[in-house]
């Protein structure tokens, strides 16, 4: 049994593409826990060995009743 490598390419229009659709579907067909992990992801690439994210720049709103 041989393999063979493919090359696998996608051409779009650039000026007629929706990239952020493309994306929104991408992310909605993942489950919310691989979601999750791609965020935790992303985040720690970010930090540096030891260093914790600064929560304080998020703003805490109060629910309407």
């Amino acid at each position: 049994m041989t393999r063979r490598i493919a090359m696998v390419k996608r051409v779009v229009d650039m000026k007629t593409h929706c990239q952020p659709s493309d994306d929104l579907e991408y992310w909605l067909s993942k489950t919310p826990q691989e979601r999750l992990a791609a965020v935790t992801f992303l985040v720690n690439q970010m930090l540096k060995p030891g260093e914790r994210m600064d929560k304080t720049v998020f703003i805490r709103r109060k629910l309407k009743e």
